[in-house]
């Protein structure tokens, strides 16, 4: 079961491109978004 392991490094990745590319601000939010839904998603079923 990896989700626990994904979601820190995920977050961590995506805090780290908002501060180095704040114009990807959107599109690191959408992403990290749908990641998350789609891995609880999997994790229910």
């Amino acid at each position: 079961m990896l989700h626990p392991v994904l979601q820190p490094i995920i977050a961590l990745i995506a805090g780290i491109l908002i501060l180095v590319r704040p114009a990807l601000l959107n599109y690191v939010i959408a992403i990290y978004l749908i990641l998350f839904g789609v891995l609880g998603l999997v994790a229910v079923l």
